[in-house]
C-alpha cells in the first residue's frame, strides 16, 4: 500500500469554507466511484483555517498519472473540479491549473535513521 500526503489552500473566506465542506459531506457518487476505481483505497482531507491537509491510502499499483487520465476522460469529475475551483486556490509555486500539492515527509518515528 502507498500513502501520500497533500496541501492545498481555500480561499479565505467562512462562507466559502463552509460550502466547500458541504459538499464533501456528500460527494458526488460518480466521483467516488472515479476515486475507488483509481486505486485510492482511502482518503481523508482535513483543515486548519483554510488550510487543507489530504492523506491518500492507495493500492500498489495506483499512480496520480493513470487517474489524472481518468479524471480527465470523465466528464462529470470535471464538473466537480470546475466547482471545486470556486473555493479552492493554488499555493505559491503552483503551475497553471494545479490544485493538489504533493509534501514531502520530513519525519517517521516508526522509520527514523540512527
Amino acid at each position: 500500500m502507498k500513502r501520500y500526503c497533500l496541501t492545498l489552500d481555500l480561499i479565505d473566506d467562512p462562507d466559502l469554507i463552509r460550502e466547500y465542506e458541504e459538499h464533501h459531506k456528500m460527494i458526488w457518487p460518480d466521483v467516488e466511484k472515479s476515486i475507488l476505481d483509481s486505486g485510492i483505497l482511502n482518503m481523508e482531507i482535513y483543515r486548519f483555517a483554510n488550510r487543507l491537509f489530504m492523506i491518500i491510502e492507495a493500492s500498489d499499483d495506483f499512480s496520480f498519472e493513470k487517474k489524472g487520465d481518468m479524471d480527465l476522460a470523465n466528464p462529470v469529475v470535471q464538473q466537480w473540479e470546475e466547482l471545486m475551483w470556486k473555493y479552492q486556490k493554488p499555493l505559491p509555486g503552483s503551475g497553471p491549473g494545479e490544485k493538489w500539492k504533493m509534501m514531502e515527509k520530513i519525519f517517521d518515528l516508526k522509520n527514523r535513521d540512527g
